[in-house]
């Protein structure tokens, strides 16, 4: 058998999670929520803090039920945590691998997948996992980033040094950072026979949202499971990670500051 590796480029460091903990159903899931109804059984997949989670149990309750997955036994107590402080018990959290899940074919109704696939060694074997447990007549929703295209004003030059990095780094992890544009080929090889792809964005532009998307970056080059893969397979050193945080620190400032990040989605049936 082969043996997949899947490595969390971000890590789960305060600054990444603070950053995860602001997205809802309703700024990461719109392309997914015609589809919800009570009742549903919901696979979560790589779920972080579980605030996407809490929301999407909210639209399957009372009477549906959510597993959220993830490979952090540290970051699915938080999760937990998050999701009891909402009032909701329908959800169950589990570590797991999504190349090798330990689930019945078509036990679920739905399954959902933000920012996941980018980071897993196989995307479409996982792919097939997943459509191994979407039950007949049930949905797959997969949103992920694509760095490439994400763009920004002004043009400084530390952060297209960041995005380089980024993208050098995710790979050495086994990822695809570019994987926004890969969605519907991916779903496509992986035998899902009706894939309806689109893309929506984030943008960031006010000073309160430029602050806080900036800072959070800043923190994360100089500290984080980027810094650390980075420091680890010679894509920069010490003295280019402070350069490359120093821009984003001076981006946060500017007042015709612009940030898109442009993602890919997928609904997948069949």
């Amino acid at each position: 058998m082969t043996e997949h590796r899947t490595v969390y480029t971000h890590g789960h460091q305060e600054a990444v999670l603070r950053s995860h903990r602001s997205r809802t159903a309703a700024n990461s899931a719109a392309y997914l929520l015609p589809e919800l109804r009570p009742g549903q059984a919901l696979l979560d997949v790589g779920c972080g803090p579980g605030t996407i989670t809490a929301d999407l149990a909210e639209l399957v309750g009372p009477t549906g039920r959510v597993v959220a997955v993830d490979t952090s036994a540290e970051v699915l107590a938080q999760a937990a945590a998050h999701v009891a402080g909402r009032g909701l018990d329908n959800v169950v959290f589990e570590v797991g691998d999504a190349h090798q899940l330990n689930y019945g074919e078509g036990e679920f109704d739905v399954i959902h997948a933000h920012q996941t696939l980018q980071h897993v060694a196989d995307p479409v074997a996982v792919l097939r996992e997943l459509r191994r447990v979407l039950a007949p007549g049930g949905v797959l929703a997969a949103r992920d980033a694509d760095y490439a295209a994400m763009t920004w004003y002004p043009e400084l030059p530390e952060l297209t040094a960041w995005l380089e990095l980024y993208r050098s780094t995710a790979r050495a992890n086994g990822g695809e950072p570019d994987a926004g544009r890969r969605l519907l080929a991916w779903a496509q090889a992986a035998g899902f026979t009706e894939v309806a792809a689109g893309s929506s964005s984030w943008t960031f532009a006010t000073p309160g949202e430029r602050l806080w998307w900036g800072e959070s970056w800043a923190e994360r080059v100089r500290g984080s499971g980027l810094a650390a893969t980075a420091l680890e397979h010679g894509l920069a050193d010490a003295a280019e990670l402070a350069a490359i945080a120093e821009g984003w620190q001076r981006w946060t400032v500017q007042p015709d500051g612009w940030f898109a990040v442009l993602h890919g989605e997928v609904l997948a049936r069949g």
